[in-house]
């Protein structure tokens, strides 16, 4: 099955349950294991050093956020492998992620 949709509308987007506040979630993609998103980072934005059970990628599509000491500006992609600790992350003025776990 084909799936479209537009990541700019504001059709779809909720809270992020386990972030902080203000931090926003569109899921574009869930299927288990395998998971896409984006997520919108408000102005001082702070998440602890964390990892997951799976790859991560990060495809910065607008603002910007430091992790480890870097900065990812839009139009960066990081890649983090499963099992890997990576943050704290933060972002100064906020930023769209768009975020991708897989198996």
């Amino acid at each position: 099955m084909k799936k479209i949709l537009d990541i700019y509308d504001e059709l779809g987007w909720k809270q992020a349950k386990g972030y902080p506040r203000g931090t926003r979630i569109k899921t574009l993609r869930d299927e288990g294991n395998a998971k896409t998103i984006l997520l919108k980072l408000p102005k001082g934005f702070h998440i602890d050093p964390h990892s997951h059970v799976t790859t991560e990628q990060h495809f910065v599509i607008e603002g910007e956020y430091e992790s480890d000491g870097k900065i990812y500006q839009s139009g960066t992609y990081q890649l983090i492998h499963a099992g890997v600790d990576h943050g704290p992350f933060k972002s100064k003025n906020g930023a769209v992620i768009l975020v991708v776990w897989d198996p």
